[in-house]
């Protein structure tokens, strides 16, 4: 009791009988009690201490390996480079040829050659929609659809024949654009009926020889080696001869595809060779080998050199040699896309080489597809194939009916 009251007094209060203490002004700090030690208790679980972070070495980046030395390239020449394209493209096997389409019927060919049409028929049919709507044919109408055909390649003979036409039968009437079409189709396979015929192969004449020529870039190799693959389909026995002896890569390019359809190559023995003693000799070795077809590729050249062509007419008068009645065929391709050029190329190959039929090229590039109507109408030459694409399936005989409503967007 004395030991508290002591440090009552020592910290300004008095004790509980003799009432609070008045503060001293400066009171000293508080003294702490002093430390009670504690003993630790040897049964307790000992501190928990975290373990140590561990040290992240960092990793020796790897050794940079030496560059390759770079390998030396061995140059490439044109013809090379061309059998790397062409490598994969005509199949081991060719599938089967899909039957011809039959009026009507939708797919197959029909599908893919109005695909192919479609830059050509958009060009002609949006300006007859356009035109007519619900519109009387007046003769005002009927020149609106003259220049309208004209301006899609038909030529102005052909043009002229078709506003005839509708002169005679619709002229007054009230007309839509769907009924203008219809009668346009009609009217476009009249002039091409008697055009449409196939190219066939005579086997009393084997080997049948056609020779296939046209200006640079028409597709002629292609399309003979297209031809090729089909009538080998059909069981001919084919050679090609490649007779464009001034270009390497027309070459090449026919001697993969007589690898990949089976049909045997005549090649010159070096560039430059003479275009007409090959062709003689591919003569004298299909004759020999009892091919059905000999197909001759044409160095491609200008229609309006003369030089040039009178180089095809010495291959023609080399051949008759063998045979006085080749070649039996001489197939001119033409490139859709030129348009009315066509018609000056035309001319001028069958003055020099007596032209018997055409093949029409790369319809599926072109809005010009209607020049077809204007040769139609101008030479009346038959038009034994015409080209959408690239396979050979995408290569078929010439059919009217099927261009015509192609060519204006029907069914």
């Amino acid at each position: 009791m004395a030991l508290k009251g002591f440090w009552d007094r020592l910290r300004g209060r008095g004790t509980p009988e003799e009432g609070p203490q008045t503060p001293h002004p400066d009171p000293e700090p508080p003294i702490p009690p002093p430390a009670i030690p504690v003993m630790p208790d040897v049964n307790a679980p000992p501190p928990y201490e975290a373990p140590a972070a561990p040290v992240s070495v960092p990793a020796a980046p790897p050794p940079v390996p030496e560059p390759p030395a770079a390998a030396e390239v061995a140059p490439r020449d044109d013809a090379t480079a061309l059998r790397e394209a062409l490598a994969d493209s005509v199949p081991e096997e060719p599938p089967a040829p899909e039957p011809a389409s039959e009026p009507g019927q939708k797919g197959g060919w029909f599908a893919r050659l109005k695909a192919g049409l479609s830059r050509s028929t958009a060009k002609l049919t949006d300006a007859i929609t356009t035109v007519f709507c619900k519109r009387r044919l007046d003769e005002e109408a009927l020149e609106e659809l003259e220049e309208t055909l004209i301006a899609a390649d038909l030529g102005l003979p052909a043009a002229q024949r078709i506003v005839d036409g509708f002169r005679k039968t619709r002229f007054g009437k009230e007309v839509t654009d769907e009924e203008v079409k219809a009668a346009l189709a009609d009217a476009i396979a009249e002039i091409l009926a008697p055009v449409a015929q196939p190219l066939e192969i005579e086997a009393s004449r084997a080997p049948h020889v056609v020779l296939v020529v046209g200006v640079n870039g028409t597709g002629k190799t292609t399309t003979i080696a297209k031809l090729g693959q089909q009538w080998r389909r059909r069981g001919l026995k084919v050679m090609f001869a490649a007779g464009d002896t001034f270009r390497a890569a027309a070459v090449e390019q026919l001697q993969i595809w007589g690898d990949r359809t089976g049909c045997p190559v005549v090649a010159p023995a070096k560039m430059g060779a003479d275009a007409a003693g090959l062709a003689h000799d591919a003569l004298a070795r299909a004759r020999a080998e009892g091919m059905d077809v000999l197909l001759v590729d044409t160095a491609g050249r200008l229609h309006n050199k003369a030089a040039l062509m009178e180089e095809l007419r010495k291959v023609v008068r080399v051949i008759r040699r063998l045979d006085e009645t080749a070649p039996h065929s001489v197939l001119l391709t033409l490139d859709a896309t030129t348009g009315q050029n066509a018609l000056s190329q035309v001319k001028v190959f069958k003055e020099m080489v007596d032209v018997s039929g055409l093949a029409v090229t790369k319809l599926d590039g072109s809005a010009k597809g209607g020049v077809v109507v204007a040769l139609a109408q101008e030479f009346g030459l038959p038009v034994h194939v015409v080209g959408v694409g690239e396979t050979a399936d995408d290569l078929r005989p010439f059919t009217a009916r099927d261009f015509s409503r192609g060519l204006v967007g029907l069914d």
